[in-house]
């Protein structure tokens, strides 16, 4: 973890002084909308997506509170991708040109930036990766660790059990897969003793063979951040 100085905490708290209240189902943005804002997502589940030609929805990445969303936004003029709420949400939305005057003022902040984006990148070559060249099962497998390592980061007691809050028409969305392949391979996962399903919530029974079964890698681990600017 990086502790941040007085004066950089100042700076991200300026960052969040609006707020804009979004409702579970809420679009924040669509896909290919004229957009120059950019989002820290201060409470709740977020996802964003893209819509393909032929009509269906890949969902991207799900996002958690202290999120930076709509990171493209600082480039492209058009929003390019959706971001919806799929719980009550508030994000804290700020212009491209305050994002400047951070980095400008902070060069810790700015190489923090891209140290997030760098984490994203990878997490989403691993999507990539995964819907080519790994099984349903290990798709659906990667999905719930990787979405409980993000709660634990926000709650350390969360352990081996937690409220998945995804329909199986969201996770097939991420993994590439219909809401009938994911319930199989749910229910798969039940039968091979990795996991246990009651009222929405999911606990892991073997961790460790659910991690195996997965090919899972925590891009959140093992991160070397010895280069970041010194503080000021």
């Amino acid at each position: 973890m990086v502790e941040l100085t007085t004066q950089e905490r100042a700076a991200l708290d300026r960052l969040e002084e609006r707020e804009r209240a979004l409702k579970r189902s809420m679009t924040l943005q669509r896909e290919n909308d004229r957009a120059n804002e950019i989002y820290i997502l201060r409470r709740g589940t977020m996802m964003s997506s893209v819509l393909l030609h032929d009509g269906s929805r890949q969902i991207l990445r799900f996002h958690f509170a202290g999120d930076l969303l709509a990171v493209s936004n600082i480039i492209y003029g058009d929003a390019t991708e959706t971001i919806t709420a799929l719980t009550d949400c508030v994000v804290c939305p700020f212009e491209r040109t305050a994002l400047s005057t951070v980095m400008l003022e902070h060069p810790r902040i700015a190489a923090l930036i891209l140290v997030y984006n760098q984490i994203e990148r990878a997490a989403l070559t691993d999507r990539l990766a995964a819907l080519g060249r790994t099984s349903a099962k290990a798709r659906v497998a990667a999905m719930l660790i990787e979405i409980r390592n993000r709660m634990r980061t926000l709650d350390r007691s969360v352990s081996t059990s937690f409220v998945l809050g995804l329909t199986q028409e969201e996770i097939g969305d991420a993994t590439g897969l219909t809401a009938v392949h994911v319930n199989r391979m749910l229910r798969q996962l039940e039968d091979e003793g990795l996991i246990a399903r009651e009222a929405g919530r999911v606990e892991f029974l073997n961790e460790r063979g659910l991690t195996r079964s997965a090919n899972f890698v925590d891009r959140y681990a093992g991160l070397d951040l010895g280069w970041l600017p010194a503080r000021l």
